[in-house]
């Protein structure tokens, strides 16, 4: 038993650490402006918000939402031959950990926020939760790009 209560002391101790070193990078000079406007997005939390400003790096890379969205994965597979164009379910391309924090946020968000919730209680009155969860990462990855793109423009001249 105090072989299983060290190995959990261990594990609660190494949890902490990881969580002081998150929230100091948090505040370093490259992510704190960033980390603030995502933080400000309803579901989204330290983790996410840093997991996000480490894989997209810098948002202007990316014209618009739909190419962010490509990136992620949020998009349907495409078959198409000729006069067919069938779409398909989610592609299984793009960055699944981004993908799937994204989605754990949504869940969160679609009960919190009233324009998410309204817009899943109206999608899932025609089709299943979990596809209509996929809806609701959409519109909350638009607020996102929203965000970093052009408040923190917006943000620079206001302070400049």
């Amino acid at each position: 038993l105090s072989l299983l209560l060290d190995s959990v002391e261990s594990q609660r101790r190494l949890l902490l650490e990881a969580t002081r070193k998150l929230r100091a990078l948090s505040r370093s000079d490259g992510y704190a402006t960033d980390y603030e406007l995502l933080r400000s997005v309803p579901g989204i939390g330290m983790i996410t918000a840093l997991s996000l400003l480490a894989e997209l790096e810098d948002i202007r890379r990316f014209a618009n939402s739909d190419r962010l969205a490509g990136y992620i994965g949020l998009v349907p597979t495409s078959h198409s031959t000729g006069e067919k164009d069938n779409k398909g379910e989610m592609t299984f391309r793009g960055q699944m950990q981004l993908r799937s924090k994204l989605i754990e946020c949504a869940w969160f968000a679609a009960r919190i926020d009233p324009a998410l919730n309204m817009a899943f209680s109206k999608l899932t009155r025609r089709m299943e939760p979990n596809k209509a969860i996929v809806r609701i990462v959409r519109k909350l990855l638009n607020r996102i790009f929203y965000v970093l793109k052009y408040k923190r423009r917006y943000k620079n001249e206001t302070v400049e």
